[in-house]
């Protein structure tokens, strides 16, 4: 049956487990998430050691797995079978090994806890495999996040941390780490371990803890695009230019893109009002101020010329098309561009 991962998190938390997990897709965190969560929660320490047996795809079979999915569990009312890397396992279209987990599917032994962890790709569903994986188990297809779900995804995580967590930090968070929510969720792990009881995490923590700069980051940018502030704009692509490493140029292009594509969206959207733009754009109402600022300043044809310049540079620094220019040379030309 399908379910989402904050559902499986809140059973897995009560004890509520099922004899079956089969946890697919890109969004590896997820995976990973759930699977360290049974690891953790579904034996006491004790029974671990010859109770709970993790495979790994590559080194095993299907008819290794279900082999261990049908032993009884030693001195404990339960064993956990966990398969890491599924996906790597190269049985997976054979007929016979199909019709061996679909048999365990519909009848599995209540002592067990089986889970695959199949990442990067999906079960074809619209095969009997595919159908009976998804009927017979907790099946999670977990997707990438788009750019306008993940401040809502960082403001729940420090929730389910018990932490608050400003607006302004939140976006410091999205806008210079993006849609990666392992990275989110190991630097709000490192926030947490910092912030004082009753207090919210706020920009300043994530400045000096994540190590963003509180002048030379790619939300300043941002604000210096959107004022048509062309000297600090300027300055801060000169800075990253000189720390690459710290500032990846596919990142900043990425982040600059979706900053473009919100204006587009505004400069078509019917309902001009702060709320509803706010939801459009996926952004808190608190920051629609700034993005409709940046949509007066930037026409809709200087946007689609923009979308245009951030295209070719990405082309640009891959040497796709033209030729290869170091990432500094290409950053500040095209913050040039894109304010002129």
């Amino acid at each position: 049956m399908a379910s989402d991962y904050n559902q499986i998190i809140k059973d897995i938390n009560s004890e509520s487990f099922a004899p079956v997990y089969f946890l697919q897709g890109e969004e590896t965190f997820y995976i990973d998430d759930i699977i360290n969560n049974i690891e953790n929660n579904a034996l006491e320490e004790s029974q671990r050691s010859f109770n709970q047996v993790v495979l790994y795809g590559k080194d095993t079979t299907l008819t290794d797995v279900i082999g261990a999915a049908r032993r009884y569990p030693m001195m404990g009312e339960r064993q956990v079978v966990i398969v890491k890397e599924a996906q790597e396992m190269r049985d997976w279209k054979n007929d016979d090994k199909q019709t061996l987990v679909v048999n365990y599917l519909e009848n599995p032994l209540p002592s067990t806890i089986l889970v695959f962890g199949y990442k990067y790709k999906t079960v074809d569903k619209r095969t009997k495999f595919g159908k009976s994986i998804e009927k017979h188990s907790v099946f999670l297809n977990a997707k990438k996040l788009y750019d306008n779900q993940v401040p809502d995804w960082i403001r729940n995580f420090c929730k389910s941390q018990g932490v608050k967590i400003d607006d302004s930090a939140v976006m410091m968070l999205s806008e210079n780490i993006g849609n990666n929510l392992q990275r989110l969720a190991n630097e709000i792990q490192k926030l947490l371990l910092n912030v004082k009881k009753d207090d919210a995490i706020s920009a300043g923590m994530v400045q000096k803890y994540v190590g963003i700069s509180k002048d030379y980051n790619i939300f300043e940018l941002q604000k210096a695009l959107s004022g048509l502030n062309k000297l600090k704009a300027l300055k801060i692509a000169n800075y990253f230019a000189s720390n690459p490493s710290n500032n990846p140029l596919v990142l900043t292009i990425y982040s600059l893109f979706s900053y473009f594509s919100k204006l587009l969206l505004i400069h078509h959207a019917e309902n001009k009002n702060e709320k509803a733009l706010a939801s459009l754009i996926g952004v808190n109402p608190f920051f629609v101020k700034e993005y409709m600022q940046a949509a007066r300043n930037y026409p809709v044809g200087k946007v689609v010329q923009n979308i245009k310049y951030l295209h070719e540079a990405d082309m640009q620094s891959k040497g796709i098309g033209y030729a290869t220019k170091k990432e500094g040379p290409v950053l500040t030309e095209l913050v040039y561009k894109l304010m002129n």
